[in-house]
């Protein structure tokens, strides 16, 4: 047994030394016309050429190994299914088992890739190219005190998903693979994100990073969907340090590689995860592949996932939308993609459409535009603990018609009145709020006076009657803009549903870990209580008409919103938004 200092010593130089070793360009010109029987063949005799298996064995699922001791072998698939994405399970071997017929005929787990980890307490101690000396019978007293760690027979092999699976459909999908093209390997990066723990085993989520062309990252998260055996759709796209990963050029595992520009950092659940499990476990006794090092399998990549045929018309009727993610832009800086099935983000368009509709009111159809970005301020005891901007009370401010503060330090609406006297400076909030990391903005408006909407502060003065003088200055971070306000609010309720209900969303917030599950029925019937409806806003108006309150811009003691009778108006925007969010089809916009 190694001293824990020489274990550690062993470790470090291991993973940032042996394991940036890839096949070059120039080695794979013959062996990437290999099938995985021949590979694993080549491996087994351990030829030179083969030190990494990215890019080698095209088309075909490779497996990350992980071996551990039979008490621990139920607690270890336990904790693969509490963590599908970094952890698919292909396969679990019998107890002593040296083959895998489901994923590979005449393979030996023990010699058939081409470098392997030993580790003893949860240290790694060393590196070897065959484990056959751990399963040989011992002949004399001495040799089997030497393996007092026990037998062959004590061991189950764990055999996970792997994303080199998916590379050769990135390449064929026109996405480059940076990695392959610097003959590298991957880079692999340990997270601050928690894996769902169970049992002894508890550790950092893993994650690979592969550069991808921001126009391609749709295709990007289309292919690896398809193939969620090889760890599935990207667990997050954008800023590495919202990971907890500081600098790319320090790799935990693997090589840097350099990003081209216009790439942005993409990021998949990774099976080394598998490693920090037995690293924070530390069994007597374990082995892994050397990451970068796979088994490879005879399952063709495409075997496990039914790809779906691409629909030749993405409307919001056809039902295999919500088994296909698409990426959208969340936020500049930082740097953030979100996913949501296409189904949803059609629904959410076709919501945006809705309350964009000129109610009759302006001349000229206004675009609806969304921008994101941050700044700094103060006034911090109201939204944080103590003054502590480490320490916000709240992640994120709405406001829906509230009146902001114009360039003149005044509050208008719109009809150039000054109505100072009857606003409290709300703004404030937003202004602080900037300087609070967590703390996100949202204003809804439908003139530009509206708080937030100095995020439009041009666009306004330029378009809107009164514009330069009613135009808010403050902004939000987001800027939402619809016909009447009030719809914009309840397309935010909708499309807050819709992201709640879509599986593809709820997956990447969960970084792929945790058991999938569907929305409990009351909970979902909660949701759905609290979305708006007909009934409930007509209620609202009748309510304010027996205290007296009159339409702000009619003076009308009536049933209206902005000058526009609740029925039809109002009442036919609210029935057409919650058709498109519960139902699965929607009337053309």
């Amino acid at each position: 047994m190694v001293t824990a200092v020489r274990a550690a010593r062993c470790s470090l130089t291991y993973f940032r030394g042996i394991c940036n070793s890839a096949t070059g360009p120039g080695n794979l010109d013959h062996l990437n016309t290999l099938n995985p029987a021949e590979l694993r063949l080549l491996i087994r005799q351990e030829d030179p050429r083969i030190r990494t298996t990215t890019g080698l064995a095209k088309g075909y699922q490779q497996a990350n190994v992980v071996i551990l001791p039979n008490h621990l072998a139920n607690d270890f698939e336990a904790f693969c299914r509490n963590n599908p994405a970094p952890l698919p399970l292909l396969y679990r071997s019998q107890s002593g088992e040296t083959s895998c017929v489901p994923l590979a005929e005449h393979a030996d787990i023990r010699t058939d890739i081409s470098q392997y980890c030993v580790y003893e307490e949860g240290c790694l101690v060393k590196t070897v190219s065959s484990l056959q000396s751990y399963s040989a019978q011992p002949r004399i007293a001495s040799e089997l005190q030497a393996a007092h760690h026990g037998p062959w027979s004590d061991m189950v092999c764990f055999y996970l998903g792997c994303s080199f699976g998916f590379e050769g459909r990135l390449k064929n999908a026109g996405v480059p693979v940076r990695n392959l093209e610097q003959g590298t390997n991957v880079s692999m990066y340990r997270t601050a994100v928690p894996c769902t723990p169970l049992g002894v085993f508890s550790c950092p989520l893993v994650v690979t990073m592969r550069p991808v062309p921001a126009g391609l990252l749709n295709a990007a998260v289309e292919v690896t969907h398809l193939n969620p055996l090889a760890h599935g759709a990207p667990v997050h796209i954008g800023d590495p340090a919202l990971l907890g990963i500081h600098d790319l050029s320090k790799t935990d595992y693997g090589d840097p590689v350099d990003l081209q520009p216009g790439d942005v950092t993409v990021f998949w659940a990774c099976g080394v995860t598998a490693i920090e499990a037995i690293l924070n476990s530390k069994p007597t006794l374990a082995f892994s592949h050397s990451p970068g090092c796979m088994f490879l399998t005879d399952i063709p990549d495409s075997s496990s996932s039914s790809p779906i045929p691409l629909p030749s018309d993405r409307s919001i009727m056809d039902p295999s939308m919500e088994l296909i993610p698409l990426c959208f832009l969340v936020s500049h800086d930082p740097l953030l993609y979100s996913l949501a099935s296409q189904r949803a983000v059609a629904k959410i368009r076709h919501l945006e459409r809705i309350i964009g509709e000129d109610p009759g009111v302006l001349k000229s159809a206004i675009p609806l535009v969304t921008f994101e970005d941050r700044g700094p301020d103060s006034a911090l005891h109201f939204l944080c603990h103590h003054g502590d901007p480490s320490k916000p009370r709240y992640d994120h401010l709405v406001a829906i018609e509230r009146s902001g503060r114009a360039e003149d330090g005044n509050y208008y609406n719109m009809r150039g009145v000054n109505v100072k006297y009857l606003v409290d400076p709300i703004d404030n909030l937003f202004i602080a709020a900037k300087g609070v990391p967590g703390i996100t903005t949202t204003g809804i408006g439908d003139g530009g006076n509206e708080l937030g909407m100095g995020k439009l502060k041009e666009k306004v003065k330029a378009q809107m009657p009164n514009g330069s003088l009613i135009a808010c200055d403050v902004p939000a971070d987001y800027a939402i803009t619809a016909g009447v306000s009030n719809w914009g609010g309840y397309a935010v309720a909708c499309g807050l549903y819709l992201l709640h209900t879509c599986p593809t969303h709820q997956r990447y917030l969960k970084k792929g870990l945790g058991l999938e599950c569907t929305t409990p029925q009351e909970q979902l019937q909660d949701w759905t209580a609290n979305l708006p409806s007909v009934d409930k806003e007509e209620y609202i108006l009748s309510t304010l008409m027996s205290f007296g309150i009159r339409s702000g811009k009619t003076r009308h003691l009536a049933m209206e919103v902005d000058g526009l009778t609740f029925h039809p108006t109002h009442s036919d925007i609210i029935t057409r938004l919650l058709e498109v969010t519960l139902y699965s089809t929607a009337p053309n916009p």
